[in-house]
């Protein structure tokens, strides 16, 4: 799916509360027939991709990527959270292997993480995810890095809620609370950005009642009214539950990436090629028009 490639999840990597902006795509190395990371490279250049987002540190890709001018988000996966957390001595053997060592690869941010907080974990890593984001930072400092490599935790959109339903009611999701704001801090600290993965499918998936035109960015929906503030389209009203969430907590200035969005091809009603192609050219234009 996606305009890219149907083998690239279509993402927005941009801070929507800064000048800059720009279109990314998320690269997993997890398939069942992987490309040749050279050739992923390629189509990402052909295709003027000039972020990418990484769940991982393979080797092969993050040498690919060398001198090609993209910028990269390198991904740590959740498992490598404990250990990470356990010893500082694990954390500095981790950025040498996987970012000091590509010297001519153009790191951008360290993804700590990947949506650790999901309810489906079961709590698991809300122990390790702020003690190993605070060691790669640490070990970032020491290896000479930190003030062009940033770190980040890629959250799920389901962190903050609203009590009333409205963006101005956003907050930390009161179980988490406690986790989120010192996390939230050490970004803040870091001049880091709050990246989130924001699919307004999984809202269409999980609740028949939704209503579908708010979840694309035609204008066909009857717009949300928040104290005069219309939202035609879900991630617009999602983006502003994060920003006023950001607020309350006295983080109102920090910049926002999204780091996963897009639309499934199969597996569901909802899921299929023309309302993939909608919500990708959409978004796209959306994206285009706050440029």
């Amino acid at each position: 799916m996606g305009l890219v490639s149907l083998l690239l999840r279509l993402v927005a990597l941009f801070s929507v509360l800064s000048v800059g902006s720009g279109i990314g795509a998320n690269w997993g190395t997890q398939a069942t027939h992987p490309l040749n990371p050279e050739i992923v490279v390629k189509l990402l250049r052909d295709n003027g991709i000039q972020k990418v987002k990484l769940f991982d540190a393979d080797y092969d890709t993050l040498r690919a990527l060398g001198k090609s001018g993209i910028e990269v988000m390198v991904g740590i996966p959740n498992d490598m959270l404990a250990p990470l957390a356990a010893k500082m001595k694990n954390a500095e053997e981790w950025v040498s292997k996987n970012v000091s060592k590509h010297i001519t690869t153009r790191f951008r941010y360290v993804a700590v993480g990947n949506e650790p907080f999901l309810q489906t974990y079961n709590g698991t890593f809300l122990s390790t995810t702020l003690p190993a984001l605070q060691n790669i930072q640490s070990a970032l400092i020491k290896a000479g890095l930190s003030s062009q490599v940033k770190v980040t935790v890629p959250m799920n959109a389901d962190v903050y809620e609203s009590a009333n339903s409205l963006p101005s009611g956003g907050d930390f999701r009161q179980d988490i609370h406690e986790y989120m704001l010192p996390i939230v801090k050490l970004l803040s600290d870091t001049g880091s950005p709050f990246t989130v993965n924001i699919y307004p499918f999984i809202s269409l998936y999980i609740d028949s009642n939704f209503p579908a035109e708010y979840a694309f960015f035609d204008g066909n929906a009857s717009p949300v009214n928040d104290g005069g503030t219309y939202y035609y389209n879900m991630l617009d009203a999602n983006l502003d539950t994060l920003v006023h969430t950001l607020q309350k907590n006295g983080f109102g200035n920090m910049p926002i990436i999204i780091g996963e969005i897009g639309w499934p091809t199969d597996g569901d009603r909802n899921a299929n090629m023309e309302y993939a192609r909608r919500f990708n050219q959409g978004f796209m234009s959306r994206i285009a028009g706050a440029s």
